[in-house]
């Protein structure tokens, strides 16, 4: 029994070794259990010990969990991926390969929401890419459903947000008046 635990630990581990990126609970899931290696129970078992051992690091927010690789789960795979056969391998590489695109947009794109201490509820918006934030945005609004509501439409909007937000400063960059009051700003905080 803890020989096929073992085997689920590693596949997670196998599997976060070879993106760049986070996994989400789904994602993980989503190979695991369409391969038929274990249930959800399980997995979720297993998931909860590999984070409590070091193996992993979590991240949660109101709407997904994300799992990253630790120093400690990147040495473990590395010294048993032997243990994986090389047909399970394959069958993640090509898993990885199918739908990493999908895999790494689903996760560059984050939300999350809590309450200040002003009473309101705060809203954070990021799309990161290779570890940096292309935008980090953060809104304040007066109701928990408000900020429900904007933290799960940024992430089928977050593109089109990025996009008019930059088309709009581009064009305020762009303007001659705009550059000589960017000027004396700048000279301003020179100061």
């Amino acid at each position: 029994m803890s020989e096929t635990y073992t085997l689920y630990k590693l596949i997670v581990l196998y599997m976060l070794d070879k993106v760049d990126f986070p996994l989400t609970t789904s994602q993980i899931s989503e190979f695991i259990l369409e391969k038929e290696y274990t249930t959800y129970f399980k997995l979720q078992e297993t998931l909860a010990e590999m984070e409590h051992s070091g193996l992993l690091r979590v991240e949660t927010t109101h709407n997904r969990t994300l799992y990253h690789l630790t120093d400690n789960g990147l040495d473990t795979i590395q010294y048993f991926k032997n243990k994986i056969s090389p047909a399970i391998q394959r069958d993640i590489d090509e898993f990885l390969k199918e739908k990493k695109y999908d895999l790494k947009e689903e996760v560059s794109v984050k939300s999350d929401y809590y309450l200040n201490t002003n009473h309101e509820y705060e809203v954070c918006c990021q799309i990161v890419e290779n570890g940096f934030s292309l935008i980090d945005l953060k809104l304040t609004v007066p109701t928990e459903s408000e900020a429900e509501a904007i933290a799960g439409n940024w992430a089928s909007q977050s593109q089109d947000i990025y996009t008019n937000l930059i088309k709009n400063m581009w064009i305020f960059i762009s303007d001659p008046m705009s550059q000589i009051f960017r000027t004396l700003v700048m000279c301003i905080l020179q100061m």
